[in-house]
């Protein structure tokens, strides 16, 4: 198993649910692909402090349905619903389609591996000592109660000349287990000195112990093999 394998694309389709569930024609498929991903660079510049980690996006055939998982849904939501309502008809001109959004809150934001290392990006953004940043950050995730978690910089950490890779890892991250939830995030930190990335890893458990415990009802169920049936 190479260490290259991005951990939600490894499991993707076994017990992870896929983020964009349509089907389409052979002629169609690419425009529909290039649409879905100009949806989600829109919502995320638009709404870039409302800690969106995650847009699913399902298509019928007359209409586009939008599931925002986000930790600050009154940002998106706005007084009275109007926010909700102008990104709406935003949508509805930038497809040309018939548009329906769904708000999914995210009760713990610190389990959310794309919050997390945005969340650290910013911090490097303002001038934060990396390596404080780093001890702060697992500090903060591991109190709530995860298996484990890995943080990789890389860029010119400190502003130093050349650029180099640190890493900090607590608990175990088993990357090759399929039935164990790796919850994986990207960010960019933009800084004076340069351009910093930020990959997180958080264990959160395996699938199967998170459906019995209700926590995370998205998730997918490992298979399970069937009991062969002996006589005696």
């Amino acid at each position: 198993m190479g260490q290259k394998v991005r951990p939600t694309g490894f499991r993707v389709g076994i017990v992870e649910d896929w983020r964009s569930r349509w089907y389409a024609s052979r002629s169609e498929f690419g425009d529909l692909l290039i649409e879905d991903h100009k949806l989600r660079t829109f919502i995320k510049k638009k709404y870039e402090f409302a800690a969106i980690p995650r847009v699913e996006i399902e298509r019928t055939r007359d209409q586009v349905v939008v599931h925002l998982h986000t930790a600050r849904p009154g940002i998106i939501i706005g007084r009275k619903g109007q926010e909700v309502d102008r990104l709406k008809a935003e949508l509805e001109d930038l497809t040309g389609r018939r548009m329906d959004l769904k708000i999914v809150e995210i009760s713990q934001p610190l389990k959310s591996a794309v919050l997390v290392a945005e969340d650290i990006a910013q911090q490097l953004a303002k001038r934060g000592s990396f390596r404080r940043v780093v001890k702060r950050s697992l500090d903060q995730v591991m109190e709530t109660g995860v298996d484990g978690m890995k943080l990789e910089l890389s860029g010119r950490l400190g502003g130093a000349e050349m650029s180099r890779t640190e890493k900090a890892s607590r608990g175990s991250i088993p990357l090759s287990t399929i039935r164990k939830h790796i919850d994986y995030g990207f960010a960019i930190a933009k800084t004076t000195m340069g351009v910093i990335g930020v990959k997180v890893w958080i264990n959160l458990g395996e699938y199967e112990q998170e459906q019995n415990d209700g926590t995370h009802a998205q998730a997918g169920k490992a298979p399970q093999r069937a009991k062969r049936a002996r006589k005696r």
